[in-house]
């Protein structure tokens, strides 16, 4: 839940000060709404590389797949990278529409962390099911944007 009061938080502050200041940036929804996703992507990134969330997050991935830690690490980048990509005006639309790509490839795990018992800490599916629809449209905002 925590990622998904950082989007909106985030968000909501810089469009907030883009209204109060008339910053041309952030008196825009698809920026502030950048930020917000750059905010959310470092917070949950820094849990692929940090423990105890690190572990979780290895136990998460599917067992068909192989080396868990390293596409755990992999994946942490990707989303730093997405974070980086999004606040790039020239880069914005392209890291948007990639990181729609990864939030689907990467639902799977959700998936079989919301029914597996693995320990871990998680939404029920319905609920996850919504909160990551909610981060696509955060990415179809900076893309249209």
């Amino acid at each position: 839940m925590a990622p998904l009061v950082v989007l909106v938080a985030v968000t909501a502050l810089a469009r907030l000060i883009g209204w109060l200041t008339g910053n041309g940036l952030l008196d825009a929804w698809a920026y502030a709404t950048a930020l917000g996703l750059a905010a959310m992507l470092a917070l949950t990134a820094s849990a692929h590389f940090l423990q105890p969330r690190r572990d979780a997050l290895i136990a998460m991935v599917p067992p068909r797949l192989p080396n868990a830690p390293a596409l755990v690490t992999l994946t942490g980048v990707l989303e730093l990278a997405g974070a980086v990509g999004v606040l790039i005006p020239a880069t914005a639309a392209l890291a948007a529409a990639c990181l729609i790509a990864l939030l689907v490839a990467l639902f799977p795990a959700n998936v079989r962390a919301a029914r597996a018992e693995l320990g871990i800490k998680t939404m029920p599916l319905p609920l996850r099911g919504l909160v990551q629809l909610l981060f696509i449209a955060a990415c179809v905002v900076v893309i249209v944007g």
